[in-house]
């Protein structure tokens, strides 16, 4: 598995020696941070590709679980094998969803903590 690697603000790097993440827990926790980031439809070329922010997540719940949704876009990243534990809180006040989860990859365990 190789990931171009991302700079602190999630911009490719290009040319600066070293530029991409390979077979390692790193690779996979970039690969779950990239999913989490792409909204459903929006990549051109796969618009049903996605997190379904907006469906499922976001707004009216209607009784569903937001967290089973981002659990589910975990597992189905390539390279995660399970998911040892799992965190997420919301703060309504700056309206940031906060998740930190502990994952096994194909290549060891690696912990990821996002502000989506």
């Amino acid at each position: 598995m190789k990931y171009r690697k991302l700079d602190a603000d999630g911009d490719y790097t290009i040319g600066t020696g070293g530029d991409f993440l390979q077979n390692s827990p790193e690779v996979v926790a970039q690969a779950v941070k990239t999913r989490l980031a792409l909204w459903l439809g929006e990549w051109f070329i796969d618009t049903t590709d996605g997190m379904p922010w907006n469906e499922q997540v976001l707004g009216k719940r209607n009784g569903r679980n937001p967290d089973a949704s981002i659990r589910q876009r975990i597992l189905t990243t390539p390279g995660v094998a399970s998911i040892e534990s799992y965190e997420s809180t919301f703060d309504g006040d700056t309206r940031t969803l906060k998740v930190a989860c502990t994952i096994n990859t194909e290549y060891g365990q690696t912990t990821i903590s996002e502000a989506l």
